[in-house]
């Protein structure tokens, strides 16, 4: 019964996104347990304290597409949209072009870029982050760069991490530049 509502949630949210959630109706159908604690972890991904939401966005953007050739990134840019973020940015951030971005968010793609390449900007960047937005809010980065690089690594695991698409912001393709 349990597994038939979680089934239920996980095609909701891949008809309201577009995204094909095969590799979590598996896990739920391989151990309700492993899903359970999937479902927790996001929780942790999910945490936002301190930061401002387009630099957050941005970070863990740039974690997707350094992991992902486009459907955890597409879903980070619908996500995002969905918050409120200005698509404007996302299509920028998309094509690399950070200038365009706008400092707050060219900063949290250059630090989720960073780390999630373990480029060896990254620390200094996290000095940056820290001294802008405190302790909490550079927690709040370093969950989001690792928690987005899970999806793609969790996809890739269980044979499911082979679709590249486009990426399209507001009904907009976009032309990529992959963060690393």
């Amino acid at each position: 019964m349990i597994k038939s509502y979680l089934h239920k949630k996980l095609a909701a949210m891949e008809r309201e996104f577009g995204y094909d959630a095969t590799y979590g109706h598996e896990v739920l159908d391989a151990s309700l347990p492993a899903f359970l604690k999937f479902g927790l972890f996001q929780t942790m991904a999910k945490h936002r304290d301190g930061v401002p939401l387009e630099t957050w966005v941005a970070a863990g953007l740039a974690a997707a597409m350094s992991e992902d050739c486009g459907p955890c990134s597409q879903l980070c840019i619908d996500l995002a949209l969905k918050a409120g973020v200005d698509p404007k940015i996302l299509a920028a951030l998309a094509r690399g072009d950070l200038a365009a971005a706008g400092p707050e968010a060219a900063f949290g793609f250059r630090y989720g870029q960073a780390v999630a390449t373990n480029a060896p900007e990254a620390v200094e960047l996290s000095a940056q982050a820290e001294k802008r937005y405190g302790k909490r809010g550079l927690v709040s980065l370093a969950f989001v760069v690792a928690g987005t690089r899970v999806y793609p690594a969790v996809k890739r695991g269980l044979g499911h991490g082979a679709a590249c698409q486009k990426l399209v912001v507001a009904n907009e393709p976009i032309a990529v530049k992959k963060a690393a």
